[in-house]
């Protein structure tokens, strides 16, 4: 079965897309079918893969000029990863979804017409908790937190952690939280203080993997490549891979018990 993760962060600057398009790519490069859907009008998602950020994509779909499939793009750099494009005009979906029927599940509809053809899907969600990422919330299973290893990310937790609530308790009763990755970290005092304040305070939640402060995972989205493609070599590149296998593990675990519980056989494959 798929799974649709929501990156989800209403702090900018915290390594979202980072995350996004490095986390995808690490899966697909280990086999997994992956598609990536830039929902945040910035398009760095886009831009960061290498493709024009005027193409068509999730703002056509959402307003009903294209589907999903007819808006895909192959990357051109690794095999099982896609992406579904953003673009400046998806600004306006914030004022539209509203006045639509069922508006807070049309970017499910979206997702649900090509979820079976991946393994992950993962949305890159603006720096904002307005509507459209509500209604990506209400598509998820799952929602990732990049935290930066900064005090003032902590600040604003409380709001996004309260979004996810609200959303669970009538929109989305299944969504859960994925886990805290810690982002951004320098060996210095501020930031292992941050680093266990978060564990200590979500405990399991909080990916042991830590993604360190690295100029190559700045340089990278200029290159139009994720930072395993730009330079394999780089403490970004081995960071984000061992990321992706925790994940994997996580993801794992999580359906043997699954499966435990109902008395069935759990997937060879997460």
């Amino acid at each position: 079965m798929s799974k649709v993760i929501a990156l989800a962060n209403q702090k900018g600057g915290v390594g979202k897309t980072t995350t996004a398009i490095n986390l995808a790519a690490s899966l697909a490069l280990l086999g997994r079918k992956v598609l990536l859907l830039d929902a945040d009008p910035q398009a760095n998602a886009t831009s960061g893969l290498g493709f024009d950020i005027g193409l068509d994509g999730i703002y056509e779909c959402i307003v009903g000029e294209k589907r999903a499939e007819e808006v895909i793009l192959q990357s051109p750099d690794i095999k099982n990863l896609k992406l579904l494009p953003s673009s400046i005009d998806l600004v306006a979906a914030d004022t539209e979804l509203p006045k639509m029927e069922n508006g807070h599940f049309v970017i499910k509809g979206i997702v649900d017409q090509v979820r079976d053809s991946f393994d992950y899907i993962f949305i890159d969600c603006s720096p904002s908790l307005g509507y459209t990422t509500v209604n990506i919330l209400t598509a998820a299973d799952t929602v990732l937190i990049p935290v930066q290893c900064e005090y003032l990310a902590l600040e604003g937790l409380s709001k996004l952690l309260n979004t996810i609530k609200i959303v669970k308790s009538g929109l989305n009763p299944a969504l859960e939280i994925e886990g805290f990755v810690l982002t951004m970290y320098m060996r210095n005092r501020l930031n292992n203080q941050v680093a266990a304040e978060v564990r200590e305070h979500f405990g399991p939640l909080a990916f042991d993997t830590v993604i360190q402060r690295n100029i190559r995972l700045g340089e990278a989205p200029s290159h139009g490549k994720p930072v395993m493609l730009y330079d394999a070599a780089a403490t970004g590149s081995a960071n984000y891979l061992a990321l992706a296998k925790e994940l994997l593990m996580r993801n794992r675990r999580a359906a043997r018990a699954k499966a435990r519980n109902d008395g069935g056989q759990a997937p060879e494959k997460a």
